[in-house]
């Protein structure tokens, strides 16, 4: 099993709790199934209403939804489909989004080949991983041969 985690933020993270939809607050974790590529818009649209949520602007909404847009791209393709999370971590008074992108494919048997940018095992252009892992503070990354990958990525408000 390999897990890379990359933590650009030095304080201590205090979390949240994942919790079921609640239909009065925006705030709580969505989960959205990628079976389809129908799935994949839904993903689109559900991270940018996360990023108003939150109050991001423009630049920061459009980092947070390419990073997603490739995640659950690659888990669609790569990993035979998966899952997503959505969630909104407080972290000393700081507002953030993460997202957990988890498959059930065929995990990635060379983490550090598929981060370098121009990797590919498909015909896109490779900046999938690579370019999540640059768009946001937060990376980590568990995969297995056989076993899927799970990738978390999390942005934080800036001050």
């Amino acid at each position: 099993m390999t897990q890379l985690s990359s933590d650009k933020s030095t304080a201590a993270e205090t979390g949240s709790v994942p919790r079921q939809q609640e239909a009065n607050d925006p705030c709580s974790p969505v989960h959205i199934d990628l079976r389809t590529e129908e799935d994949l818009l839904a993903v689109r649209h559900a991270v940018r209403a996360a990023t108003v949520t939150v109050g991001f602007g423009i630049v920061d909404q459009t980092r947070v939804i390419t990073a997603a847009s490739e995640l659950a791209r690659n888990a669609y393709i790569h990993g035979g489909g998966g899952a997503l999370l959505i969630e909104y971590p407080q972290r000393l008074g700081r507002v953030g989004l993460r997202l957990t992108i988890s498959d059930n494919g065929p995990g990635i048997p060379d983490v550090e080949d598929a981060l370098t940018d121009g990797f590919t095992t498909g015909g896109g252009l490779g900046h999938g991983l690579g370019g999540a892992r640059r768009l946001m503070d937060e990376f980590e990354l568990d995969t297995a041969e056989g076993k899927g990958t799970t990738v978390s990525v999390t942005r934080w408000i800036r001050s």
